[in-house]
C-alpha cells in the first residue's frame, strides 16, 4: 500500500526535525562560567554584595533550550538552595529564582542528556561542586591578582589561570569602561563531557547573559583585548 503523500512528507519532516534536535543536543563540552559581580553591576546598574566569582553558569557548548516543557522546579533544589545563593545569585534580583529557572531551562534541558546531570538536582549540584573545585578566587589570589585600583596586564591574568589548572580558559572584559582599560568581567573554563579540563576556545557561544527585564540580551562581555590593561574593580 502507498502511502499518502501528506503522510510520506510529515514522516520525512518528522525525520529532519529529529536529526537538527539530536545535533543541536548532542554538545561534547561543558563550559563553567564565572562572573565578576563588581563589572557585572556597573554594566547592569545594580547593587553587589559579593567580594568573589560568581557562578554565571554551566552551558554544554551546544544546544539551548532542548526541552522547553521541562519545568524548572526550586523545590527540587531545597537541599542546595543556601550553596545557591551564595554561589549563583542573581545579581539583578537576589530573592528571584528566576536566573535558575532561566540557566535550567536554556542550558540544563541540554546537559541532561549526560546521566550525571540528567535531573535538574544534578545539573546544579555538579556545577555547584565544578564551580567549588575551581575557586577562582583562590586561584587568582595565589597569582597576587586582586580587586584593586591598580591595572593588570591581560597575558598575566591568563597565565596565571592556564598554569594553575593545566587548561587555557576564555576570559572576557567589559570594554567600555571609558578609562582606557578593559574590566575583568567572566572567565569561562572548559570541560570534556567526562568532567576532566580541556583548553576553551575563543569562539562566542550562543548563550545570551540574562540582563534587566528582558532574558535574551546578548552580554556585552567580550573576549578581552591582549594588548590592553585590565581593570579588575573592587566592590562597591
Amino acid at each position: 500500500m502507498r502511502l499518502p503523500c501528506v503522510l510520506l512528507l510529515c514522516l520525512g519532516a518528522a525525520t529532519v526535525s529529529a536529526a537538527f534536535v539530536l545535533s543541536q543536543t548532542n554538545w561534547t563540552k561543558l563550559i563553567l562560567t564565572h562572573h565578576w559581580p563588581t563589572t557585572f553591576c556597573e554594566m547592569e546598574h545594580c547593587h553587589s554584595k559579593f567580594n568573589y566569582w560568581t557562578l554565571h553558569g554551566l552551558w554544554p557548548n551546544k544546544g539551548l533550550t532542548c526541552n522547553s516543557s521541562w519545568a524548572f522546579n526550586s523545590s527540587l533544589i531545597q537541599d542546595i538552595v543556601e550553596d545557591m545563593r551564595k554561589s549563583w545569585p542573581d545579581l539583578l534580583h537576589p530573592s528571584s529564582t528566576g536566573f535558575w529557572k532561566y540557566e535550567w531551562q536554556k542550558h540544563g534541558t541540554c546537559a541532561a542528556i549526560a546521566p550525571d546531570l540528567n535531573s535538574q538536582h544534578k545539573y546544579f549540584s555538579k556545577a555547584l561542586e565544578l564551580y567549588h573545585k575551581m575557586d577562582l578566587s583562590s586561584v587568582l589570589k595565589k597569582f597576587n591578582i586582586t580587586p584593586s585600583e591598580r591595572f593588570y596586564k591581560f597575558p598575566a591574568i591568563e597565565s596565571a589561570i592556564e598554569n594553575f589548572y593545566g587548561a587555557k580558559p576564555k576570559i572576557q572584559c567589559d570594554h567600555h569602561t571609558g578609562n582606557g582599560a578593559q574590566s575583568l568581567g567572566q572567565v569561562e573554563i572548559c570541560f570534556h563531557s567526562n568532567f576532566t579540563l580541556l583548553d576553551c576556545d575563543k569562539e562566542t557561544v550562543g548563550v545570551g547573559l540574562r540582563v534587566g527585564k528582558g532574558r535574551a540580551r546578548f552580554s556585552d562581555f567580550r573576549v578581552c583585548d591582549t594588548d590592553k590593561p585590565v581593570y579588575y574593580p573592587p566592590p562597591n
